[in-house]
Order: structure tokens, then C-alpha cells, then sequence
């Protein structure tokens, strides 16, 4: 079997191999030089009259985007101060105790209002009287902290997180056992 070689052998570039833009049966634009007005000036066309009416037009125009800009800012206003008193309530500093623990994946806080658990982008709450058990392990081992939330109709949801050190388990599981005192009814 023989090769060709050589510039003979190549086929020429068409098309999109060429140009990206290159769509088959659809021309080019035009160059701007080309491109003329269809119709008269509108200096032409335009008396004194008829620009007194456009002049009228835009100031009334004027006058109510400006009215409308106000009302706006009024209603965001009243947002914006709405919003700001819910934060502060959301950040107001719970009176008891409170248990946060957390690595690169999970997170775990329980406080006066519950138990919040969450892994990368999924999470669960539980209120308190939502909550039949909750159980702490230490790996036996390594480094990792687990937390399984039981509910009354015989559900769990574990999460383990991994701590910087061996001794900060255990300091998580005295917080945690602080705030279960604090908050968790066993009787409920």
C-alpha cells in the first residue's frame, strides 16, 4: 500500500474548520458603511409644535419614574427594617447551655431549641419533644465523634464527625451531657 505525502495530500479547509462562525446557507453581515437610513431624518420631519409635546411627555415621565422610585424606596425600606428585627431575634444569645461541634462535612449544634444535624448540604432538626434518645460513641482508635438522634417511632440519624484531637471527644461529650441536662425531658 502506497502513502501519499506532501502537501498534496491535504484537502483544503472549509467551512467551520476555518472559520468557528461559519454556518452553512447563512451569510455575513453587512458592513456598516453600506447600511442607509430607510427614511427621512426625524429633523426633517419634526415642527416646533410637535417638539414642545415630546418635551411635555418627558418631563411628565419624568415626574412619575421619580414617584415611583420613591414608593419603591419606601416599601425597601420597611423590608430592609423588617428583616433586620427577625436577625436580631434569630441571634439573640440562648440563656442556657449550648453544644456545637464540627469538621470539613458535618456539623451538629443542639441548644434550647433542639438537635440540628448536617452533612454537606443536607440537614435535620429535631425539637426536643421530637427526641426519645440521644447517644454519643468515641471511635476506638481514631478521631471520630458520633452523635445518633432516636425518635419515639423507632427512627436514628447518626452523624460522625472528626475531631482535631483524641481529647476533644471527650470534651464534647461533657458539652453535649450540659445541654441534654439543660433541655432534654426523659419523661416527655
Amino acid at each position: 500500500m502506497e502513502q501519499s505525502t506532501g502537501p498534496s495530500s491535504i484537502p483544503p479547509l472549509q467551512g467551520a474548520a476555518a472559520d468557528p462562525a461559519f454556518v452553512p446557507g447563512i451569510t455575513g453581515p453587512r458592513p456598516e458603511a453600506a447600511v442607509e437610513p430607510a427614511g427621512p431624518a426625524v429633523s426633517d420631519v419634526a415642527d416646533d409644535g410637535a417638539v414642545d409635546v415630546a418635551e411635555d411627555a418627558a418631563d411628565e415621565v419624568a415626574v412619575d419614574v421619580a414617584e415611583a422610585a420613591e414608593d419603591a424606596a419606601d416599601e425597601v425600606a420597611v423590608d430592609v427594617a423588617e428583616v433586620a428585627e427577625e436577625e436580631a431575634v434569630e441571634d439573640a444569645v440562648p440563656d442556657g447551655p449550648v453544644f456545637e461541634a464540627a469538621d470539613r462535612r458535618a456539623r451538629i449544634v443542639a441548644d434550647g431549641e433542639g438537635v440540628r444535624l448536617s452533612l454537606d448540604e443536607e440537614s435535620c432538626d429535631f425539637r426536643w419533644d421530637e427526641i426519645g434518645a440521644v447517644e454519643t460513641a468515641a471511635g476506638r482508635f481514631g478521631k471520630r465523634f458520633t452523635v445518633t438522634v432516636h425518635t419515639p417511632d423507632r427512627r436514628w440519624y447518626p452523624i460522625e464527625i472528626d475531631a482535631p484531637a483524641r481529647g476533644r471527644i471527650t470534651e464534647w461529650e461533657s458539652q453535649l451531657d450540659a445541654v441534654l441536662d439543660a433541655y432534654f425531658d426523659e419523661n416527655a
